[in-house]
């Protein structure tokens, strides 16, 4: 066995190595970049090497630097996590000629399997289901609009060297393509140092489904069932779960099985996962085909960790180190349900858009869930189930436009599909996040979804459920009564608190038990009382116990317990719970008709800027000055965390003004160009 490794990723997936490596009694060896200088990566490793700048091309992405630390530490192996170097044959070859162990797969399966046309041939002659498609050289756009033609839309186009959802666009007509295919080109070039493009058809209403494979260097491969990751948002994912609703004994089997044989045809050993797309139209499961397969370790693994109870960090590191796997196929059990929610820095009631800076405040779920065991325990606690929190950020750290903007993984566990989502939505209350945009809210309205309940998912689940965004979770009229008590309890302690230190009630009138509650466009009507409030009439029992000054607080309303995160907005309370912030203007009953006399301020009409709606690098100006404009008009694209972003025209008009030229870096509303 290795007795030091160097981790060559950062974030959570480094932290994640690093503590599977410290429980086989392994040294650690982080490697880091200026803009993760004070990560907890850093810290957690045994040693921790500075290879450059932040620019992942200037640091993560240099062999030669990786290669360097590995002698300066004399670390005798490197686990390159996913993402950056995980899938690079150069980077394997280069450490293999330096004597220093791989912790991955052999070299011809990835390259075999990491270019993803190539890839699609040999699925082909294993005999796996593969989806109709071009997957020779394409030569230019005109070719790619011919291919698709003749493919039939929609189609996607795809990066040969592409994953984690970069490189991708949809395309349901001939101006799709024409206006996609050369930003997908140059995403793969970006992102994976290569530009080369497929294009396939687009399987309407499919299911994502991905199987967990996993060898040793002696012929075993065996298959750790399926992950569901239908969920996505512009082709990344955002909810795993494993198993799958929809996958049936039979189809696992049929699936894994023609996993198996592909990773085989391949010589495969450790970790890897074999992604397939399954059409959600056939009751019978057996329309499946093959996407790519990833000879890496997945964002998504934990999930399948936590219903088989197996390390899969732990056997990576044992086969690179020519251990034998210790169990077979029929050892591989489903112990439960487990979901995994991807916590990303982006906003999701401003479109989704990325958003950096500085974590002001991050207070994750109580620490007691921070490293849950691998599967649950065969009595106790573990088996009401349990939170996994994986995670690589800290309080006062930043979230920077170089890397991934995922903050962490929010991994539940219990008996059943219901139960682990229950959990998610308890865990996701107590997840506070300052500073900058994130999507926990819009994280907590898919665990409580209707559809997602019923488990009828597919790809589109995000666009056909949010067609016009994402403006909170709908709460029940139940639920907004017991806010609305709640609101007027806070209230109520806070002039209480109020009063107490100033030694007068500040001009409230003595009877503080009748309240006016404005919020979420309805206006009620509450009177408190011991152990109950009574809202428009209906009673309501529960407790709240929010005193002046927390910032979080656990409240129930007959029966429903909710965890809520409670700020001051101005002269009202915002109230965070169950997927939306509730904004309750509290006055007393007595002078609440004059509400209506407050005079509203009206924000100034910015129409007719295009303003930038994140940090980000201007790529192209599609129209220059005095040009007439359409609405839904290309007008520019911006390039953040290696996505490109086209922002179009809201409405007609001529452009009177640039304000901004290619290639300028453009902070969050900086206005680009001007409409007359």
């Amino acid at each position: 066995m290795f007795s030091k490794i160097l981790i060559a990723n950062r974030g959570e997936i480094a932290c994640r190595i690093i503590r599977s490596a410290r429980r086989m009694g392994i040294a650690t060896v982080a490697v880091y970049s200026d803009a993760d200088a004070r990560a907890p990566f850093v810290q957690l490793a045994d040693e921790a090497v500075h290879i450059g700048p932040a620019p992942a091309s200037e640091s993560y992405l240099v062999t030669d630097k990786i290669i360097a630390a590995c002698k300066a530490t004399r670390a005798e192996a490197v686990h390159p996590g996913y993402g950056f170097l995980s899938e690079r044959t150069s980077f394997a070859e280069a450490l293999a000629a330096e004597g220093i162990a791989f912790i991955g797969p052999p070299v011809g399966a990835i390259a075999a399997m990491g270019d993803k046309i190539e890839s699609k041939k040999l699925a082909k002659e294993a005999g796996v289901n593969v989806v109709p498609g071009f997957v020779g050289e394409i030569a230019d756009t005109d070719h790619a609009v011919e291919i698709s033609n003749q493919i039939g839309y929609p189609v996607m186009m795809k990066a040969s060297a592409g994953g984690g959802g970069k490189g991708m666009r949809l395309a349901y007509s001939e101006k799709d393509v024409r206006e996609g295919f050369e930003a997908t080109k140059r995403e793969g070039l970006n992102s994976f140092g290569d530009d080369r493009v497929f294009i396939e058809k687009f399987i309407e209403n499919p299911r994502h489904i991905e199987i967990q494979i996993l060898g040793d260097k002696y012929g075993t491969i065996l298959y750790l069932n399926e992950r569901e990751c239908s969920i996505q948002r512009r082709h990344q994912k955002v909810v795993e779960e494993a198993p799958s609703p929809f996958v049936t004994p039979t189809m696992r089997k049929a699936m894994g099985e023609q996993c198996v044989a592909l990773a085989r045809a391949v010589g495969y050993y450790s970790a890897g996962t074999v992604e397939l797309i399954v059409s959600g139209a056939d009751p019978t499961g057996e329309s499946f085909y093959f996407l790519e397969m990833n000879t890496r370790l997945q964002v998504e693994h934990p999930v399948t960790e936590a219903i088989t109870g197996i390390d899969l960090v732990e056997q990576m590191i044992r086969v690179a180190a020519g251990e034998k796997l210790g169990f077979g196929q029929d050892d591989i059990g489903i112990n439960g349900w487990a979901i995994e929610n991807r916590v990303y820095a982006e906003d999701p009631y401003r479109g989704f858009l990325p958003s950096t800076g500085r974590l002001v405040r991050y207070d994750p779920p109580e620490a007691k869930f921070h490293q849950a065991p691998f599967s649950p325990s065969p009595s106790g606690e573990g088996d009401a189930g349990y939170v996994r929190l994986d995670d690589g950020v800290a309080e006062g750290g930043e979230v920077s436009m170089f890397y991934d903007p995922m903050i962490a993984k929010l991994v539940t566990w219990a008996p059943t599909r219901d139960e682990a989502a229950a959990l998610q939505v308890e865990a996701l209350d107590a997840f506070r996040i300052e500073g900058l945009g994130h999507n926990v809210d819009f994280l907590s309205a898919i665990m409580q979804h209707p559809r997602f309940l019923a488990g009828e998912l597919t790809t589109g689940f995000i666009a056909e459920e949010y067609p016009e965004g994402f403006h909170g979770a709908p709460a029940s009229e139940e639920t907004l009564r017991a806010l609305a008590a709640v609101a007027a309890g806070i209230e109520c302690s806070a002039r209480a608190r109020a009063a107490k230190t100033s030694g007068t009630l500040n001009g409230a009138p003595g009877n503080m038990s009748d309240w006016s509650v404005e919020m979420d466009g309805e206006r009620f009507a509450v009177t408190l009382d011991e152990g109950h409030a009574m809202v428009d009439g209906h009673r309501v029992e529960g407790t709240c116990d929010w005193q002046p000054g927390d910032a979080t607080a656990t409240a129930s309303g007959n029966g429903t317990a909710l965890g809520l995160i409670v700020r001051r907005d101005g002269v009202r309370w915002a109230i965070t719970t169950r997927g939306a912030t509730h904004l309750a203007l509290v006055l007393p009953a007595s002078v609440a008709p004059l509400a209506k006399h407050m005079i509203e301020k009206v924000p100034p009409d910015l129409s007719k800027f295009l303003l930038c709606p994140m940090p980000g690098l201007l790529v192209s100006l599609h129209v220059a000055e005095g040009d007439d404009v359409e609405p839904g008009q290309p007008l520019a694209t911006v390039e953040a965390m290696k996505m490109e972003n086209i922002l179009r025209a809201e409405k007609a008009g001529t452009v009177a003004e640039l304000r901004a030229a290619e290639g300028d870096s453009l902070a969050v509303d900086q206005v680009i160009l001007e409409l007359e």
